[in-house]
């Protein structure tokens, strides 16, 4: 009879989770909302949007703003998507790193890592400048066309390379998108060859970005550290200059990650 009761719950049970996430998801997709929006976008009455916003403001995971009373998530639904990395230290181990590197270079630095057959930014520093790449923790990228993709398919082991890639969309983004799965493995080899990886222009208009890979201690690329420029800022002399910061702090974490053999230096000696 109790199993019998339970099933009969079961579905309703069901419909409220896929309602909760259906609600955080679009809480993460715009940063201040509102109850009327939010029963607009989902399709749910007022009063069952608000009967679950309650209970997550009281797990925490929710906050309102008192004068508008608009809704958005807290920093403990961050810090339960952190705690699903591979390498939960990843990022506390990368950030000083982004913080010197962008006071440096004065620009973004992203940190992402493989989810799928996309990359996910993990954690950023935004540039100083007003005017900058747009970017946000959790936003998903292609691999195909910015540089942390780049150099995470460039060092990845050619079979589950392959794995991935059969799950990617080469979507053409702009004019200099790659959109040929060949004519990227032609790229992925010339990032392996040089040692790091660039987008173009080829994900988003007038930003150029530097790429290099973090190692785990299989020596295997496990994330990716870049450095995005307006193509009105990027000086091409200077890149050599950013790369070497770029491979310095890569060379620090992936030994705290373990990496007993850097595979960045291999191309080092490879050149000289």
């Amino acid at each position: 009879m109790d199993d019998e009761s339970n099933d009969a719950k079961q579905p309703e049970s069901v419909a409220a989770v896929l309602k909760v996430f259906a609600i955080l998801q679009a809480l993460s997709e715009r940063s201040e909302t509102g109850i009327s929006d939010l029963s607009v976008r989902l399709a749910m009455p007022k009063a069952t949007v608000y009967r679950f916003l309650q209970t997550m403001m009281t797990l925490g995971y929710v906050h309102q703003q008192a004068d508008s009373e608009r809704y958005g998530l807290t920093m403990r639904a961050f810090e339960l998507g952190a705690k699903a990395l591979q390498y939960p230290d990843l990022v506390d181990l990368a950030k000083h790193h982004m913080q010197m590197l962008a006071d440096k270079t004065g620009e973004t630095v992203h940190l992402g890592t493989l989810i799928d057959s996309e990359i996910i930014y993990v954690h950023k520093i935004d540039s100083r400048h007003t005017l900058g790449m747009y970017s946000k923790v959790g936003r998903r990228a292609p691999l195909h066309n910015t540089a942390i993709g780049k150099v995470l398919m460039a060092w990845e082991h050619p079979e589950r390379r392959d794995r991935i890639l059969d799950g990617a969309e080469f979507k053409r983004f702009r004019d200099k998108t790659i959109v040929d799965r060949q004519a990227f493995l032609v790229e992925l080899e010339r990032c392996k060859a040089q040692g790091y990886g660039e987008d173009r222009e080829e994900f988003d208009e007038h930003i150029r970005c530097l790429g290099i890979p973090i190692f785990d201690r299989l020596n295997q690329p496990i994330a990716g550290m870049s450095v995005s420029f307006p193509t009105f800022r990027y000086d091409e002399e200077k890149a050599p200059e950013i790369i070497a910061m770029l491979t310095a702090a890569s060379r620090d974490i992936s030994a705290k990650l373990g990496c007993t053999k850097f595979p960045l230096d291999a191309v080092k000696a490879a050149s000289t």
